[in-house]
This record gives C-alpha cells, structure tokens and sequence, in this order.
C-alpha cells in the first residue's frame, strides 16, 4: 500500500515505535546531521508559553517567520504568498503534541522557492519557539510527537511530495498542537533533480489552499482530497496501531 523504497517506509517504523511502547517519537531525514542541541529542549507533552502568530489569511508560513520571510515552507499555498503577515502575535500557552524543529542548511522549501533562491539559510535559535493560532505546514524531516499523535500521523502515499505536508494538514484538522523549534540539524541535502521536485509538488500548488479552506470552514473531508491508495493505506495503518 505505501510503495517500495519510499520515504512512506517510515511508516512501519512509527507502527514498530508503537508496538515498544514508545511514549516520545522523534521522525529525521537521513540527510540530516544532528547539532549538539538535537534532544535537549523536548517540548511534547507539556504546556508552555510561546509566542503566538495570527494569520488572517488562514495558513501560517513558519519559515517567514523565522527571519527569511523571501522564503516559505513547502507545501505553504503559493495563492497565499503575498497575504502573509506576522504583524500580530501574543504570548501565550500552548500544550504542544508536535514539536517541528528547524534545520540550517538546506531549507525545507518547495522546488520553485528553491530554483529560484538556492538558499543556504542559518536561522536565529533566538526567534523560537514559536506556534500560530492558525494552520501551518511541516514536515516529518525532523519531528517530534507523542504516543497518541503517533497513532493517528501517517506520511501519505500517492500525493507525491505532499506525503508529509498532507499528513501535517490533516494533523492539525483533528486538533492536535504543533510548535516550531530552533534548528537541531543541518541538512546536507541529498542530489535532487528540481524538475522532477516540481512535478511531484504540483498537487500540493493546485490543492493546498483550497485544502486549507476546507480545514478552516469545517468542511475537510479526506475523500474530498486524499486518493484511494492513501485512504486505504491510512485505514490499514489505523487499524493496525488500534490493534
């Protein structure tokens, strides 16, 4: 269901972590290189003060906010650019199910961020955490979460470069809480063709921000956006943690 060796394979580590009993999971790209500070600030499980973004436009760039604002997360509706605004954010509590951490080096952006910026970004551990009222993309390059946002989280198949962006999206539209943290590691990224980038990011640019609406209205179905294979694949995953 998930496909053969594909980042979806992390999958059935998320299923075996379960099976341990693990209470804390943390899902790193392989092209990541772990910093002195990776696992020393966990913030999942508890309830801390951050500070928090609007966005009125109803998706939240963590990216932009983090000091590259020429820059924005992959998956971030590209519709939704230049409506971005960090002008208004508040202290406050936050009880945290995901912790997103950052990563120097080779950002996590989209093929026509990256063809057109080519950026080796350093991000200011000072700037973080932080988290937004509203919904925001990450990704599971280097992610934490606890044992009941495990069960329910599932790096998509069939969406093509959304696999994680979706899973984000979907995460968020069943309430769990994700912060952003510093960055933790630096990515040396692994040779990509950016053509072939683009054509599998091509969906999340037709669909993320109409996706991101449903969200925000209460409209969000996964049949509405999800295929087949990634319905029945979810469906079997759900089953087995359950089990």
């Amino acid at each position: 269901m998930i496909g053969w060796d594909c980042t979806q394979r992390r999958n059935l580590g998320f299923v075996l972590a379960l099976d341990m009993g693990a209470d804390l999971v943390a899902t790193v790209d392989d092209d990541n290189i772990p910093k002195e500070t990776w696992g020393t600030d966990i913030l999942v499980g508890r309830t801390v003060t951050v500070r928090t973004y609007e966005a009125e436009n109803g998706c939240f760039d963590p990216v932009g906010a983090a000091g590259h604002d020429h820059l924005w997360h992959r998956g971030y509706p590209l519709q939704l650019l230049r409506s971005r605004d960090y002008s208004r954010s508040a202290a406050r509590p936050v009880r945290v199910d995901i912790q997103a951490d950052f990563w120097d080096g080779d950002p996590d952006i989209d093929a026509v961020c990256r063809l057109e910026h080519a950026p080796a970004a350093r991000f200011d551990p000072a700037l973080f955490p932080f988290a937004s009222t509203a919904i925001a993309p990450f990704n599971s390059q280097n992610t934490l979460m606890g044992r009941d946002a495990l069960a329910r989280y599932f790096v998509l198949p069939a969406v093509g470069r959304m696999n994680d962006i979706w899973a984000a999206f979907h995460m968020q539209a069943l309430g769990f809480t994700v912060v952003f943290g510093p960055p933790t590691v630096y990515q040396d990224r692994h040779a990509h063709d950016l053509t072939r980038d683009l054509a599998d990011e091509v969906l999340g640019y037709k669909r993320n921000a109409e996706l991101v609406a449903a969200i925000n209205t209460r409209t969000y179905r996964v049949e509405d956006f999800w295929p087949e294979r990634a319905r029945l694949a979810y469906d079997a995953y759900l089953r087995r943690v359950a089990a």
